[in-house]
């Protein structure tokens, strides 16, 4: 079934129209395992060619122009923005605008109140004339939405921040709540990694109200200029959302006659927290929202665009820009050269690479100088496990995780080292800390251990995005598959990960994807986890997954899901097909068993038909999560392992692959 994007009726499924012109234009006297080799080799020589010097890999990370937006805000408000970046910046926005004006959150997508928003207020900063049409379009726009009142809390926030918007008009994040012991609901270490990393900077933002004096109004993004802040409907007092609005009422009066002395040292102590955690390249965990909250909290502490914890983390953001040419910046929410170097590493193993060849072995030494070996916010949740995981960032000793940690000891295996003994050294402790950071229910989540508490999400304040890391099956049968390659699919660890999985699983056959576009992703890594477990490709979970896949083909041979299917159900495995999520797909079938099923081969004839001369293949869709549906990221170089790795997997063998390899 194919799926084409129409925003106002939902996805439309025509049948059957492309596949026989598809395979007219194959070169059809082709075997497919012939297309597989040739695509294979040029992917190959491909992704070798842009290794870097010091061994690894790291494609773009695209996610939306809010990161654009909010990056002008930040030199705005800091006083320290120049002509060069901001024009550079501009030119990118305005190059991701919609014919109707508007801004979305990912390629293909519906238009998104706050960062259009966003996107306009950074236009405007930087000169963009409120009457020219695109920018017309984009304010009648957000007026018809429900102006700057109806987008989320963050975007208000930063409005707030150039007296656009009233700090009496948000929630309210108290400093004391640094105090909250650890086991007190709500306490910081309740939130996801990246929400505690954002939220306690706001908390002095949020007690300090800043305002720096706007360049211009933005009258014509509200509905009604003379009431830009209608009162909004209380939820039922019996119901969560209920308490917790009354709660943020009782919070605005406790602002207004908080003691100063514990103020100031509330303040004072999330202060010492933020630069604790501030890391070796000056960033915040590695991503971009929290290194722009701490240094805008440090700032408004009195920290001076002098000191070195501000110029560190000024520099660590300017790391993040992008530049498509000299006159166009992009920034990125986060890099990913551990994540993209050891799936690149694998797709070259299974594609045929050499396991002693020295790239790969470069490629080893500098995962293994990268091994995380200090305690972070994890152990609060597991005192004394022994780290020994990987991050995901070139510098974040504070937040490794399971997922990386997973899918480096998988490459790590594949490369004959000539130092064998460091290699079993940092596995051994790598696996230690893994197995250790299972959740209570049997599945791991990618930071932490049961951060699972629904109080949280349910923060007037939290209304963007989860808030919190539970276990996924995505992550669990990374797991899962690494412990079961290691000979401990027998371990409690791994059987109870197995266990956890075959429950999650759905219905339909799929499982969810927790940080990939969606049930192909899940699914993609859920069998072959399975597989590798032990579970046969005759077990009734396996066969419901592979009917599954086989139904969800798209008529020209490829897989694909838009993101919406994450709130909309009518969206599951609906979407343009994608190199990715084909390759996702052609790896749960093959290690299914399904070698020489007609889906497989159609499979591998559309990524063979869609490569481009130079070997990658070209996926302007966003297959990658960080916020199911509320953020979506675009990372650069799937497009390009994964489809490496079926097509290695295809052409050299399925799921036991690996330990052939390791045997010989």
């Amino acid at each position: 079934m194919t799926a084409t994007t129409d925003d106002s009726t939902g996805p439309v499924h025509p049948r059957h129209t492309s596949d026989s012109a598809a395979t007219a234009a194959d070169p059809a006297a082709e075997p497919a395992s012939s297309a597989a080799k040739t695509a294979a080799e040029r992917a190959t020589a491909y992704l070798l060619d842009r290794q870097d010097e010091a061994g690894w890999w790291k494609g773009d990370l695209e996610t939306n122009v809010t990161m654009d937006a909010e990056d002008l805000m930040l030199r705005e408000f800091l006083g320290i923005g120049d002509d060069r970046t901001t024009a550079a910046a501009a030119r990118w926005i305005r190059s991701q605008q919609q014919a109707d004006g508007t801004w979305n959150t990912f390629h293909g997508g519906p238009p998104e109140l706050s960062a259009t928003i966003e996107a306009y207020v950074a236009l405007r900063l930087a000169g963009d004339d409120p009457g020219a049409p695109h920018m017309a379009a984009a304010s009648a726009w957000v007026r018809e939405q429900g102006g700057i009142a109806a987008s989320r809390v963050f975007t208000r926030i930063w409005l707030a921040l150039f007296g656009w918007w009233k700090w009496d008009d948000l929630p309210v994040l108290p400093p004391e709540l640094i105090y909250f012991p650890k086991w007190f609901p709500l306490n910081i270490y309740d939130f996801g990694c990246w929400a505690r990393q954002t939220i306690v900077p706001l908390t002095i933002v949020s007690a300090e109200r800043p305002v720096h004096e706007a360049p211009f109004t933005l009258d014509e993004l509200h509905t009604d200029p003379g009431n830009p802040a209608p009162p909004r409907r209380f939820a039922r007092a019996a119901s969560w959302d209920g308490v917790f609005q009354r709660l943020d009422k009782a919070l605005h009066v406790y602002h207004k006659v908080a003691l100063k002395p514990l103020r100031r040292a509330a303040k004072r102590r999330a202060a010492e927290w933020i630069v604790k955690r501030q890391e070796s390249d000056g960033c915040w965990g590695g991503i971009q929202p929290p290194a722009v909250y701490s240094i805008i909290a440090l700032r408004l502490l009195g920290y001076g665009l002098d000191h070195p914890v501000i110029r560190a983390g000024l520099k660590a953001l300017d790391e993040f820009a992008v530049w498509p040419d000299e006159d166009t910046r992009m920034i990125e929410a986060c890099q990913s050269p551990i994540w993209d170097t050891c799936l690149s590493m694998i797709a070259l193993a299974d594609a045929g690479v050499a396991a002693d060849d020295p790239r790969l072995i470069k490629a080893a030494d500098w995962l293994l100088a990268e091994q995380v070996f200090a305690d972070g916010d994890w152990s609060v949740r597991r005192p004394g496990l022994p780290p020994g995981g990987w991050a995901f960032e070139f510098h974040n000793d504070n937040y490794p995780d399971t997922d990386d940690t997973a899918e480096v000891i998988l490459a790590l295996r594949r490369v004959q080292h000539p130092d064998a003994a460091r290699v079993d050294t940092a596995v051994e402790k790598a696996v230690r800390w893994t197995a250790g950071m299972q959740s209570q229910g049997g599945a791991w989540g990618a930071f932490d251990a049961d951060n699972t508490s629904p109080l949280p999400n349910k923060l007037p304040f939290c209304d963007f995005g989860e808030v919190i890391d539970p276990p996924s099956a995505d992550v669990t049968a990374h797991v899962v598959e690494m412990l079961s390659y290691e000979g401990l699919a027998q371990d409690p660890h791994a059987r109870r990960g197995v266990g956890w999985l075959l429950a999650e699983q759905e219905a339909s056959g799929a499982w969810f994807g927790r940080w990939g576009v969606n049930y192909v992703y899940g699914t993609g890594s859920a069998v072959p986890a399975l597989v590798a477990a032990g579970l046969p490709g005759t077990h009734p979970a396996i066969r419901r997954a592979v009917t599954w896949l086989e139904g969800v083909q798209n008529d020209d041979g490829g897989w694909g899901e838009d993101l919406r299917s994450y709130p909309d159900p009518e969206w599951i495995a609906r979407g343009t097909s994608t190199a990715s999520q084909t390759a996702w797909a052609l790896l749960a079938l093959l290690a299914a068993g399904e070698h020489a099923s007609p889906a497989v081969e159609r499979g591998v004839r559309w990524l063979a038909r869609t490569q481009r001369a130079d070997g990658t293949w070209d996926e302007p869709e966003f297959t990658g999560t960080g916020f199911p549906w509320d953020f979506s990221i675009n990372y650069h170089l799937y497009r390009h392992v994964f489809p490496l790795t079926a097509l290695g997997r295809y052409l050299h063998g399925g799921a036991d692959a690996l330990e052939r390899r390791r045997e010989g």
